[in-house]
């Protein structure tokens, strides 16, 4: 609601400038704050104090000249000069509460589509924690790009061609015997994800035992890339039935895709061969001919790319007989045994994705979103292609969400897009880099991940945890933790509640619980979750948001049932009525700062978006629910028995409500009934 009347000022600011100071500024440049007391304005700028200096005049008197200049902005407040020295701006209350209430527009549509690629878990065994932490975050921009009026496509990257996989498979064949049939019979008796989980615990364990055993990978990871059977059979089995627990697992926290894109395609519709093609003829790549990296396909990294080395943690070990390790300043692209590295299959699908590879994908049914509509997937095979398919890739903007260990291979695919010809769609990549999970010592002894007391493990500040070693706590196993315990608390406060209902409501306050805590805190910073931190009714949480919807949602309700109230009766019967209750009665500035604290949830989601920054969402959701329980306590409604100030003091939480819940919703986090 505030950013329209931003625009409004801003433009008037700059036309006010140029009219009485014979300064061009664009409005998009022009500062704008809150003012520091409420008496000043609502709105005001800075930009007197900027230009006192270079124009030689007091702050104070260069406010008022802008002022004197200004007049009313269209649709906006009027503006004054502050005691300070700050052209202000009061807005009508009545007006701006009433414009509030009125069904919110639309935000205007991008120009273009942005595509979001999250969650992207090797499909080799099931999701955990830090995965949770990747898919919020995610999704949450996702939201956020949408409720901005952000064409955004979804997309889920499956490496299904990946050492991880090939080591699912060593562990099958090589440790258990296991042939095709086999492993279908496991699948279908037992949690696949799971089992590959310890499965693939096992087969490090093996490796490290006689270190000789890395050599047996080489061959399935060759098998896999270039479909030989019976290895490749297997391995596309065991990655779709992982990927579809992998959705079912999301799927509980409300996270969705339009694309699974799938690595082996990448492959099989020589998309590498074409990006290839496009690095060597401008020089990106080259063949080294000597050196410990003779044989294979290097690119020089520059320096941007190389400060990055620092954050970066070896996600794919070089296969035994490979190319020797790498030198400081070269990136293996294609191995000297012709193998291609992630990186160089990143860098085909990133050109995909912004449309400068010339080449597209086939396309299948994969499964049935949340909302009921077609998961597409990509294929190779002819014979799977639906010709009736969405428009995917080719987008004006990327984004990766991808964790900090991997900022420097990220930068690697900005590189490659630049001395490829094309920085444009280079400076339209963004890597969102995040930290990763670990786990507060209470939650891991409660999960069984308490390290031995006295260890080196037990005196650090928090539980690591490593997928590898299958060390860690599983994403449905922590979600029914938490979904558990919240159902003990909704049943001791609703011991009548039917147990359908219970269950329902226990789930939504699970998902808030873990949904807001991974994007609380900056993603800078490495998180140890607590799981009774999370669940927290009263603290900085998910579920304290949701309550205090549910308790506006009571108050609604109780009006509706005394008066037949309901948000749309108040917001008309506000037409007719003096706005005394927002300008002259007792509490009257501290219900305005609420509806304007309110207001600024299209501010906040931008700030959000333009700097990756989501923790900025749910500080304001945590603020704006605090401010609501204050005024609530300190300004009843239902107890009011002046009708007018009653129904203004409604109508303001008609729009805090409605705000609250949008930012709710915008988390991902649905509000039940009662809690």
């Amino acid at each position: 609601m505030l950013l329209p009347l931003h625009d409004r000022l801003r433009a008037a600011l700059a036309a006010a400038l140029a009219h009485s100071c014979g300064i061009e500024r664009s409005p998009d440049t022009l500062p704008l704050e809150t003012p520091p007391n409420r008496t000043f304005g609502d709105i005001g700028s800075p930009i007197a104090f900027e230009l006192a200096r270079p124009l030689r005049k007091a702050p104070r008197a260069l406010a008022r000249d802008l002022a004197g200049g200004l007049g009313p902005p269209p649709g906006g407040p009027p503006v004054a000069a502050a005691p300070h020295g700050s052209p202000n701006g009061f807005l009508r209350r009545a007006a701006f509460l009433r414009g509030c209430l009125a069904p919110p527009a639309a935000a205007a549509p991008a120009a273009g589509k942005t595509i979001v690629e999250h969650t992207a878990i090797n499909p080799n065994k099931a999701a955990h924690i830090g995965h949770l932490r990747n898919a919020c975050l995610g999704d949450t921009l996702v939201r956020a790009l949408r409720y901005r009026g952000v064409p955004v496509e979804v997309q889920n990257y499956i490496d299904d061609t990946g050492v991880q996989v090939a080591d699912v498979v060593v562990g099958l064949r090589h440790i258990e015997g296991l042939d095709l049939d086999a492993v279908r019979h496991i699948a279908d008796t037992t949690r696949f994800d799971y089992y590959c989980w310890d499965l693939y615990a096992r087969v490090t364990e093996w490796y490290d035992g006689d270190k000789e055993r890395l050599k047996i990978r080489a061959a399935p990871l060759h098998e896999i890339e270039h479909g030989l059977d019976p290895t490749a059979t297997i391995a596309a089995f065991v990655a779709d039935r992982v990927v579809r627990t992998h959705l079912v697992t999301m799927g509980r926290l409300g996270i969705d895709y339009d694309l699974l894109t799938w690595e082996g395609d990448i492959l099989r519709l020589q998309f590498w061969a074409r990006a290839f093609e496009l690095l060597k003829a401008t020089g990106a790549v080259f063949l080294q001919t000597e050196g410990k990296l003779k044989g294979c396909w290097v690119m020089t990294i520059d320096d941007e790319a190389a400060a990055g080395t620092v954050t970066e943690t070896p996600a794919e070990p070089v296969p035994a007989g490979d190319a020797d390790g790498e030198e400081p300043r070269e990136k293996v692209i294609v191995r000297s045994n012709g193998t291609v590295t992630y990186v160089g299959k990143d860098m085909a699908y990133q050109f995909w994705k912004l449309g400068v590879l010339g080449r597209d994908f086939r396309y299948r049914q994969f499964a049935t979103r949340l909302d009921g509509a077609t998961l597409w997937a990509t294929t190779s095979r002819e014979t799977e292609a639906v010709d009736a398919h969405p428009s995917f890739g080719a987008a004006a903007a990327t984004v990766n969400v991808i964790d900090v260990r991997q900022s420097y291979l990220q930068q690697l695919l900005k590189q490659a897009l630049a001395v490829a010809g094309h920085p444009e769609a280079s400076r339209l990549h963004t890597h969102f880099a995040y930290e990763m999970v670990a786990l507060s010592h209470a939650t891991a002894k409660e999960l069984g991940f308490a390290p031995p007391e006295g260890s080196e493990d037990a005196a650090k500040p928090f539980v690591e945890v490593s997928g590898r070693k299958g060390l860690g706590v599983k994403a449905d196993d922590l979600l029914d933790r938490i979904i558990e315990k919240a159902l003990g608390e909704v049943t001791r406060r609703n011991p009548e509640l039917p147990a359908a209902d219970a269950r329902q409501t226990a789930e939504r306050i699970g998902v808030a619980a873990v949904r807001y805590f991974m994007i609380k805190f900056s993603r800078t910073k490495v998180i140890a979750f607590d799981i009774d931190e999370a669940l927290s009714f009263e603290g900085e949480s998910g579920p304290y948001l949701q309550y205090a919807v549910v308790r506006a949602n009571n108050i609604f309700q109780k009006l509706q049932d005394r008066a037949s109230l309901g948000e749309a009766e108040i917001a008309a019967g506000l037409a007719t009525l003096p706005p005394t209750a927002l300008t002259d009665d007792e509490g009257a500035d501290r219900l305005w700062s609420l509806v304007l604290e309110a207001a600024r949830l299209d501010e906040v989601v931008e700030q959000a978006n333009r700097t990756f920054e989501l923790a900025v969402l749910a500080k304001y959701g945590f603020g704006l629910a605090q401010a609501f329980n204050a005024v609530y306590h300190a300004l009843p409604i239902l107890s009011e028995e002046r009708a007018d100030v009653r129904a203004w003091r409604a109508g303001a939480l008609g729009y805090v409500r409605r705000q609250l819940a949008s930012a709710l919703d915008t988390m991902g986090i649905a509000v039940p009934t009662r809690m």
